[in-house]
């Protein structure tokens, strides 16, 4: 008994999931704590895509410079209400996308927010180099396929590796902020200055 509710309290602090929701994920998988941590990932983030419909018109604009006054970012980061804005997990999370961006430089939020003349410019690059490596023509299209797959996730900022956690993505962060604050975040835009 006593092992079950240090494996509850361990995974509340790690998930920020209720009480309820940790014991039965812990019942769903006889206990093994790995395997509760997956159900709780998998309903986060069946959760998060419930909430990713609902208006979300409230937020903050965080602001991020750097110690040597030469890179500067506004990052606007918007949620459903006023109560979670104030909340120490949202203006982190903000915290977090500002400093990203001034680290990662991406292009814009989504990748479908890459412009067309931007992708165009990039394929034909890449679509020169391919040529110069003198492969057929069916995997010329598929090395050309993958590497734009590649650079237009580079240049996205919900699809880039997370700068302080790697093995994740910015979309993946926020996702888990959106189950810890239990409301629909939204990055709306942002803007990176550099001298």
């Amino acid at each position: 008994m006593a092992s079950t509710i240090e494996k509850i309290k361990q995974l509340r602090e790690e998930t920020a999931a209720g009480m309820m929701d940790v014991k039965r994920a812990l019942e769903e998988s006889d206990g093994d704590v790995e395997g509760a941590r997956k159900v709780l990932r998998e309903r986060g983030q069946a959760l998060a895509a419930k909430k990713s419909g609902r208006a979300a018109t409230e937020g903050l604009i965080e602001a991020y410079v750097h110690f040597n006054g030469r890179v500067g970012v506004l990052v606007e980061v918007n949620c459903e209400t006023d109560f979670v804005a104030r909340t120490p997990e949202f203006k982190e999370f903000a915290r977090n996308v500002s400093l990203h961006v001034a680290s990662m430089r991406p292009m814009c939020v989504s990748p479908e927010d890459i412009p067309a003349g931007a992708l165009e410019e990039e394929r034909q690059v890449v679509e020169k180099q391919v040529a110069e490596m003198g492969k057929p023509e069916n995997i010329s299209k598929q090395i050309t396929e993958g590497r734009m797959r590649k650079w237009v996730a580079e240049q996205a900022l919900l699809t880039q590796p997370y700068v302080k956690e790697t093995d994740k993505t910015v979309g993946d962060l926020l996702q888990e902020t959106i189950q810890k604050v239990g409301e629909n975040i939204v990055i709306r835009r942002f803007v990176h200055y550099e001298l």
